[in-house]
């Protein structure tokens, strides 16, 4: 029998290594974006810590802390917010990371169910070539016995 071969199964070999890429990439996007989001987390909390500590200080220890944290306050939210962008600008890429190995994967999928549907109907066609040989093995068989047999009454015709 022959072998299988469909000419688009380079296509889907390279389709399959860009969805192995981009899932990597994906992984180390998702990865960095997590970092940031901690870096973002834990500064909002050594804020809130910050504050608590005030809210919590005596008064003649609160003024000297809510000064410094007025002057530096700036620089934090500086900070703060540049991290928020920063992760807002990870978190859009993700999003269009995602949609590229959507698109990839699809399209994969796609060349995988052309390539069972051609897979299929190459066995069909394989079964009926084999099929029509089997056929055409057993008439010849039927028709050399025939053949023989009649060979074998003529004989009988001569002898009697």
């Amino acid at each position: 029998m022959r072998r299988f071969v469909w000419r688009l199964q380079q296509v889907l070999e390279v389709k399959t290594k860009q969805e192995q890429l981009k899932t990597q990439e994906l992984f180390a996007h998702t990865e960095k974006l997590a970092q940031k989001r901690g870096e973002l987390f834990t500064q909002q909390k050594i804020l809130r810590d910050i504050l608590e500590s005030i809210v919590k200080a005596k008064p003649g220890e609160r003024l000297s802390r809510q000064e410094f944290f007025l002057r530096n306050s700036s620089a934090t939210d500086e900070k703060i917010k540049q991290i928020k962008k920063t992760v807002e600008e990870l978190e859009k890429r993700q999003k269009e990371m995602i949609t590229e190995l959507l698109k990839i994967r699809k399209f994969k999928e796609g060349l995988e169910k052309l390539r069972e549907q051609a897979k299929k109907k190459f066995m069909e066609e394989q079964e009926k070539l084999e099929q029509k040989q089997l056929d055409e093995m057993a008439t010849m068989g039927f028709a050399r016995e025939n053949i023989l047999a009649g060979q074998n009454d003529d004989i009988k015709q001569d002898l009697i």
